[in-house]
């Protein structure tokens, strides 16, 4: 029996060391070209290098609000080969899904936060509203006519209206697509009215004037020239408004902890990358330097999450089941 466990140990100790042997798939449970998407094919580029120039293939797999792609690493073999790199969604999929096929905070190592992207409320081009405050006027005058578009159920977008309808206690016709896409397509297009969604999928479009900006959705003003003028929520009347979409990265639970200590480690190395923290900026996102980017950190988190999003989607009565 000793010479099997020490064997045992042995091997793992030995896998770990050589770690990895073979190609890293990151899956994101959501279509390309999305800004998840974005944000995990720069994330990857940034973690070759601290890896020893490991090939690092973005694998997507969309469906179900992100948790088609999360099962499928849940059920992946627990050897860091196959990781996860998911947004607010795993917290918020705890609620919003009633039976899920995984355990939210037991089947996953966590490894640690990438950014903060925060939102922003924006709205189609013809829009007669040029501000906030026009904005909120307009959407008073047009109760029962306004179109707020989302990403699909569970998607940021959703969860940010979500709260923006229950904060200004007015309800819109929610309009979901199969992604930011196409929902941003009919924004600028005009077929529908107005959407909040992560800066690093509007910024482009602020900047391009395709569509009108009116807010951003953190606790203060963000630096990024396009939306540095850009009052928040909560300082236009929303007191107590903070929505921010994180990204943070799992492996299937059971990785051996020499390989969570790799790849944590390796993370730590990438957000400091000149490169990643330049695109990231660029779009308005916020690397992680606190207690998240460690494995119980990032745990801790998460566990909140899941408190606070599951009494909002409680209150809403909105579930993806």
């Amino acid at each position: 029996m000793k010479k099997t466990l020490f064997a045992t140990l042995a091997l793992a100790a030995g896998a770990a060391f050589a770690y990895p042997d073979k190609p890293i798939t990151i899956v994101v449970p959501f279509a390309a070209g999305g800004p998840t998407d974005k944000v995990a094919r720069d994330f990857a580029e940034a973690l070759r290098k601290p890896l020893g120039g490991a090939s690092i293939v973005v694998e997507n797999v969309g469906g179900a609000g992100g948790t088609l792609g999360a099962n499928k690493v849940a059920k992946a073999a627990p050897d860091g080969h196959t990781l996860l790199l998911y947004h607010i969604g795993m917290s918020t999929s705890a609620s919003l899904y009633r039976n899920l096929p995984y355990k939210t905070l037991d089947d996953f190592e966590y490894l640690g936060m990438i950014n903060d992207v925060p939102m922003t409320l924006i709205g189609r081009p013809t829009l007669p509203a040029n501000n906030y405050a026009e904005l909120v006027k307009w959407l008073g005058d047009n109760k029962g006519k306004v179109n707020l578009a989302n990403a699909g159920l569970g998607a940021a977008s959703h969860l940010c209206g979500l709260l923006f309808q229950q904060s200004l206690k007015m309800e819109m016709t929610t309009v979901p697509y199969k992604g930011t896409a196409p929902a941003m397509t009919d924004l600028i297009g005009g077929q529908v009215d107005i959407m909040c969604d992560q800066t690093t999928n509007t910024t482009p479009q602020i900047e391009g004037g395709k569509v009108k900006a009116y807010a951003v959705t953190t606790t203060s003003r963000l630096t990024t020239p396009a939306l540095k003028n850009l009052p928040t929520l909560d300082e236009a009347g929303l007191k107590g408004f903070n929505v921010s979409i994180w990204h943070g990265l799992y492996a299937p639970k059971g990785t051996p902890k020499a390989v969570v200590d790799k790849v944590n480690a390796a993370m730590r190395e990438a957000l400091k990358d000149p490169e990643f923290i330049k695109r990231q900026e660029a779009l308005g996102a916020v690397i992680v330097t606190d207690d998240r980017v460690t494995p119980a950190g990032h745990k801790k988190f998460v566990a909140a999450e899941i408190d606070k999003w599951g009494a909002a989607i409680k209150a809403a009565g909105q579930y993806a089941d």
